[in-house]
């Protein structure tokens, strides 16, 4: 049974009000109910307007229900009666999504041979019973003009009516009004309409969580378009425009754009379940699901898309129809004097364009952007006009590369950037951003999509606030800025794909700037520096700066310090450009003293050397398949030791052996080989008195002697000998090396004979590390009494490369810069040379 049919039985029942609003209150809950299915058949604009045709039918019949209880079987004929309900706002736009308020006005006119006021009271109260959300309005017909002057919200409400039900006498008499109210200071309500528009795309800009109604690119913009237009022309629907005041195929790209904005939020409301307008991440994934996406990147990636689509078409229309009304004969005149070009007029700082004139072609644009003084411009939605419609086609010619070379030379590239993708052409003009257009970066960290992350780095770059950048910068040669910008604003042009993006940027910004003419010796530069752009961030903020393997690691990568110096100031560029606040004091300071710590170490080619090879080597580790037998603790261990040489000097299967033995290492374990001379080996997380042990064997001479701080507090010591042991006494080694560790154990040493200027220390070595290097006769015990010396000095040996040759010592110790070490040092050097 119909609703109609059951309250016209309740009626004749004379059922009360409460059992009447009780009816509709279900028929309003199940036609909610039933929103999911009517969504899935009808989606986008379709479904708006279905739903507000159910919302007419609901308040029409709510005001016959009211007519009928009130005048009983005596019901006069509708039109007669002075009332009328119209639609204002997104309802009187058919744009109604299923929990924004209902905006209705109710307007009358005074007649005494009705009661308006009782009918209109009875029909609000139904109506809230029922539980609809009304936000409504009750004016007389000759109060409307008065109201719309109140406030610029009511006007604009009252710009968008439409008769829901009502007499058409009424209804032609509120016409009337509402004719008058268009025509009534349309100057002011226009520029306010602007200015109130400006506020809000400053208080929600694009974001990866797009504002659907208040965004930039939202629906408030293309409202915006609308309000103007029907202030100017008295229009309907945006459509009547097309053909006149844009294209049909102009306008259809803006539809297509507007559809999937009334998709997107008719589904979060549905979603979500009240009036939700931003698709925040954890609607995404079903959001994606309910509109048909393979996921919620390509969903975001097409909202994106609409959203810049609506603001671009918006601008460019709003401005003109409006400018008429900006623009006065004073500021003409002054225009006119500023002519750049033919078509293009420059007035403090903006650039202003003639819709009239004919489409100029690309190189008249750039060439027109390069004749401009080197300032940061703001270009007016005329100028973007032009660059939007503008025919660019393909392949590029040298000239066009010729012209962009000229603009990325200038000091404020961003704004001519930022015209571009304002335009769209920003990929047609550098053909790698084709795949990171409107691409969302749902990393927690980014706050905008690839392509405007990469401007926003560009506008760092040009408003530099840390002072050391800062200078570094002002001091780059002019081709090196160049080849900067280039590689700042391509940096992140390989997200989106399988492939590591750091890797399919470097690939992407060699063939820019080949054809920028920049020089060939700069692709490797380029493609280095985009293949390790995260580098600096990542090792200033998660690694230790403190330890030398970090940084010969660090600059085995990077190579030269012009190279730092550029990845400096392009990581300062990335970090900025990722949103407001990012660039903190503490990561200065990281990022400053990690330049400054590399810098010094920059001019050790054979230290950054060794870790370029370790790296090598750790490649190889990691793809050794006995490497992954080791639990992923175990592998991030062995990867963590930090010595070089320990890398450098064993083969892969050479240092998992050492590797294992060191796991399964309780206080101490050793040991013994007999190949040609004896080698011992040790494990020990307890001290070693090393002095003891050698003194003890100092009958055999040592050949080499390695030390490695492994993991877990382990060391790894590698005594090899020339000579074996004499036979039957290698249980009397074993027992030394036991013996080794009892600290207290001293033996007397002969001091050896060292001559002034065998052994040197460079306390200058490293941040880190000092290096003493000893060159004098082998002699019996000299190993020896020296490491006692140290062990008595409490001086750390943390590398030592001991090397005996034609009874010749020449000995290399790595040790750590702590405990006075560089003064204890120089005193036990003045022991040993008699000093």
């Amino acid at each position: 049974m119909s609703i109609t049919v059951q309250i016209e039985d309740l009626i004749e029942k004379k059922a009360s009000d409460f059992e009447i609003s009780k009816l509709f209150k279900a028929h309003i809950q199940n036609y909610k109910n039933s929103l999911g299915e009517l969504f899935e058949r009808n989606q986008g604009k379709d479904f708006l307007v279905t739903h507000t045709k159910t919302l007419d039918s609901i308040i029409a019949l709510m005001y016959k229900t009211v007519l009928r209880r009130l005048f009983g079987n005596y019901l006069p004929m509708r039109s007669n009666i002075p009332i009328v309900f119209v639609a204002l706002g997104s309802y009187g736009r058919e744009q109604l999504c299923v929990h924004s308020d209902i905006d209705l006005m109710i307007v009358y006119e005074k007649n005494d041979g009705y009661n308006t006021a009782a009918i209109i009271e009875k029909f609000l109260y139904l109506a809230w019973d029922a539980g609809l959300k009304l936000g409504h309005r009750v004016h007389e017909v000759g109060d409307l003009l008065g109201a719309s002057r109140e406030d610029i919200t009511i006007k604009t409400a009252m710009m968008e009516s439409r008769l829901i039900i009502g007499s058409p006498f009424t209804w032609s008499a509120v016409q009337s009004r509402l004719t008058a109210i268009r025509y009534d200071n349309p100057k002011a309500f226009i520029l306010a309409k602007i200015e109130e528009a400006e506020l809000r795309r400053k208080k929600f800009p694009s974001s990866m969580q797009p504002h659907i109604k208040e965004g930039v690119g939202g629906l408030r913009d293309s409202q915006l378009l609308f309000w103007i237009a029907k202030t100017l022309y008295g229009v309907t629907t945006l459509k009547e425009l097309s053909g006149t005041l844009f294209s049909e195929e102009q306008y259809r790209e803006y539809r297509i754009a507007l559809e999937l904005l009334f998709r997107v939020r008719s589904a979060l409301h549905l979603l979500s379940g009240k009036q939700q307008d931003q698709l925040v991440l954890d609607y995404m994934p079903r959001i994606a699901e309910m509109l048909g996406f393979a996921d919620e990147r390509r969903l975001v990636t097409k909202l994106l898309e609409a959203q810049w689509r609506i603001n671009n078409f918006t601008r460019i229309y709003v401005k003109k129809m409006a400018r008429p009304y900006q623009h006065d004969a004073i500021s003409i005149s002054k225009l006119r004097q500023g002519r750049v070009q033919k078509g293009f007029y420059a007035l403090d700082e903006v650039l202003y364009a003639s819709y009239r004139m004919q489409p100029p072609s690309i190189h008249s644009l750039l060439e027109m952007l390069c004749g401009l003084e080197d300032r940061s411009w703001t270009f007016d939605a005329s100028v973007l006009f032009h660059f939007t419609y503008v025919s660019i086609s393909h392949p590029l010619r040298a000239k066009t590369y010729a012209l962009l070379r000229k603009l990325f030379e200038r000091e404020h590239l961003y704004v001519v950037l930022q015209l571009f993708y304002d335009a769209g052409i920003l990929h047609q003009l550098i053909g790698a951003f084709k795949k990171v257009l409107h691409l969302p970066q749902f990393d927690g960290y980014h706050h905008y999509p690839v392509d405007l992350h990469s401007i926003k780095c560009i506008e760092a770059l040009e408003n530099i606030a840390d002072p050391h950048v800062k200078l570094l910068y002002a001091q780059l040669p002019a081709a090196d800025k160049v080849l900067l910008k280039a590689i700042i604003l391509l940096h992140d042009t390989g997200k989106g794909r399988k492939q590591d993006h750091s890797e399919v940027g470097a690939k992407l910004i060699v063939p820019f700037i080949k054809n920028l003419k920049l020089p060939s010796q700069q692709f490797e530069r380029a493609a280095l520096l985009v293949r390790h752009h995260v580098l600096m961030s990542h090792v200033a903020y998660r690694e230790n700066l403190y330890h030398e393997k970090t940084l010969y690691q660090f600059m085995s990568k990077i190579k030269t310090p012009d190279n730092l110096t550029l990845l400096y100031i392009l990581t300062y560029a990335d970090i900025n450009g990722v949103g407001p606040g990012t660039y903190t004091s503490f990561g200065a300071n990281l990022l400053h003293e990690l330049y400054e710590a590399s810098l010094e170490i920059a001019s050790q080619n054979d230290r950054i050397g060794d870790a370029l090879k370790r790296r090598n080597k750790e490649k190889k580790l990691v793809n050794d398949p006995e490497f992954g037998s080791f639990s992923k603790i175990e592998q991030k261990k062995i990867l963590s030791i930090e010595s070089d040489l320990f890398f450098l000097k064993h083969a892969p299967h050479e240092i998992l052996s050492v590797s294992k033995q060191a796991f399964g290492c309780g206080n101490f374990t050793y040991r013994l080989e007999q190949n040609g001379g004896l080698v011992i080996h040790i494990f020990r997380k307890i001290p070693l008195n090393l002095g003891y042990l050698l003194g003890k064997l100092s009958y055999l001479d040592v050949a080499s002697m390695d030390i490695f701080t492994l993991f877990d507090g382990i060391k790894y010591f590698k005594i090899e000998f020339l000579q074996r042991p004499r036979e039957g006494t290698l249980e009397e080694v074993e027992r030394i090396v036991h013996e080794a560790f009892d600290m207290s154990k001293t033996i007397e040493l002969p001091k050896p004979v060292i001559k002034p200027g065998e052994i040197t220390l460079d306390c200058d070595h490293s941040i880190h590390y000092a290096q003493l290097n000893l060159t004098t006769a082998n002699q019996r015990g000299l190993l020896a009494y020296f490491v006692r010396l140290f062990d008595e000095a409490d001086i750390n040996i943390a590398t030592a490369k001991i090397h005996t040759n034609k009874n010749v010592a020449r000995d290399h110790f790595l040790i750590e810069k702590q405990n006075r070490m560089c003064d204890n040092a120089r005193e036990i050097i003045a022991k040993l040379v008699g000093e």
